[in-house]
């Protein structure tokens, strides 16, 4: 506790309390010293209704705390079995209610009863599962968790993690403590239950205090896995193109210091952590796939792409109304959605992703407004062989070689909508306006809505 309060120097300190043994003991462990200390104590305990007793557990926790004179706060949560059970379930709504909890009291240090036999549990798992030097580090001492805790200015710290829970058992018997007993922490098919009952009791009897030597274990994985990180880290920055990773510079790397890069860069966007088997397969396709393959890899959270032999990381984007393939250069058959301009500054499109905007040009050099508010017009996406002329000095061409010339990726031009007055284009995102029915000077003095002065109109597009 000393060394938490000195790195972190904590305004105040929460502790999540369930009522078991482990939490009750923290929670007289952590009043004592709050107490000497001088340092606002809260307990925060989450009710996930899903056991007939949970209101007796909280009931439990709010006395206990009132009888320290403890601030108390709790949260109901709704859990829903996800895709990896229940038990997942329930943790992640725990988290994510004790960050808020935390964020909604001002304690910036949540402390949580994990202890020696949980760490042994946790890598005992995590091998179990195939997991790499991440996983069989095992659980820190404190750390940020963003992910769960849903904050990155939240610090969840783990000060009885070197003690074992038999000498947390000897503690509570002499301090006189009561607690409450989880029945479903019997129920063997949980798989933290069915290795602390039929699997750890083994293992002490064979190999007595090897808790200590798996977290010891543990330790030597943590330093490992540090230094696996500087080395990304390291190779990151050598890799990154502005926003993008150079897959040439990447390619130089040994296959494992590239999965350990491609890791590394989505623990850096905030991304869950792939696969193994999603990992190979992405780069296999992202290094053997040909030069001009419309390269994506979807993640649950994001799209992998790759353009001109960069890797981009994207977000998912929801299907537009009307999208159809861009590229395919065939018949125009021209349909949208038909608005009239009536001198606004913007006009929204949320079916096509964006806004439209009207913008006076600086230059005088533009489209004349009076033209513009006379005639009926059109938004639409690409539908393939529509052409545009930029300027009176450069040719006339398809919009595919226009994007391709300026270096616009697939994924942009696809949802870059065009502006028609007619059958005559006006506009295309990510390009620019057709210069053919751009004129100069100031061709209307009248004022419309939102426009405070007269002038040649020049449009843009602004995506959400």
């Amino acid at each position: 506790m000393a060394c938490l309060r000195e790195t972190y120097s904590p305004s105040s300190i929460a502790l999540a309390c369930s009522g078991g043994l482990d939490s009750m003991a923290l929670l007289s462990l952590a009043h004592a010293w709050s107490a000497q200390h001088g340092i606002p104590l809260h307990a925060f305990h989450v009710h996930h209704g899903l056991s007939p007793n949970a209101d007796a557990w909280l009931a439990h926790c709010a006395h206990a705390c009132a009888a320290l004179g403890i601030a108390f706060d709790h949260c109901r949560v709704a859990v829903a079995r996800g895709k990896d059970g229940l038990e997942s379930a329930a943790r992640k709504e725990r988290y994510r209610a004790l960050g808020d909890l935390c964020l909604a009291h001002g304690a910036p240090l949540l402390l949580t009863a994990h202890h020696l036999d949980d760490q042994a549990e946790t890598i005992l798992l995590q091998l179990l599962r195939g997991s790499g030097p991440a996983g069989l580090s095992g659980m820190e001492s404190a750390n940020r968790a963003p992910g769960l805790l849903g904050s990155a200015e939240l610090v969840m710290a783990r000060p009885l993690l070197s003690v074992a829970r038999g000498q947390l058992e000897t503690y509570a018997a002499e301090a006189g403590l009561a607690w409450v007993e989880d029945e479903s922490n019997s129920d063997p098919r949980f798989a933290r239950n069915a290795l602390r009952h039929g699997v750890m009791p083994a293992l002490a009897a064979s190999f007595p205090g090897y808790q200590q030597r798996l977290a010891r274990g543990a330790a030597h994985v943590q330093a490992a896995q540090r230094i696996l990180d500087e080395v990304a880290a390291q190779d990151l920055a050598a890799c990154l193109d502005g926003e993008a990773l150079d897959l040439a510079r990447a390619r130089r790397l040994s296959p494992e210091r590239i999965d350990n890069l491609l890791r590394h860069l989505f623990a850096v966007r905030g991304l869950a952590m792939p696969s193994t088997a999603w990992l190979a397969e992405m780069t296999s396709q992202l290094f053997s796939a040909r030069e001009d393959a419309q390269l994506k890899v979807t993640h649950p959270a994001c799209d992998i792409r790759r353009h001109r032999g960069k890797l981009h990381i994207t977000p998912r984007l929801p299907e537009l109304a009307g999208m159809r393939d861009p590229d395919d250069e065939g018949v125009l058959v021209k349909e949208g959605q038909g608005f009239r301009w009536n001198g606004e500054d913007s006009l929204a499109f949320p079916a096509y992703g964006g806004v439209l905007h009207f913008e006076r040009a600086a230059d005088g050099i533009g489209l004349d407004p009076a033209w513009l508010r006379s005639r009926p017009l059109t938004i639409d996406f690409r539908q393939g062989g529509e052409r545009l002329k930029p300027a009176p000095n450069r040719p006339t061409r398809g919009l595919k070689a226009h994007y391709q010339a300026l270096g616009v990726p697939a994924w942009e031009r696809e949802r870059a909508p065009l502006v028609w007055a007619g059958q005559e284009l006006l506009f295309a995102a990510g390009i620019g306006m057709d210069c053919r029915h751009i004129g100069a000077g100031q061709a209307d003095q009248g004022q419309g809505q939102g426009q405070g002065q007269g002038g040649r109109i020049v449009l843009s597009w602004l995506p959400d």
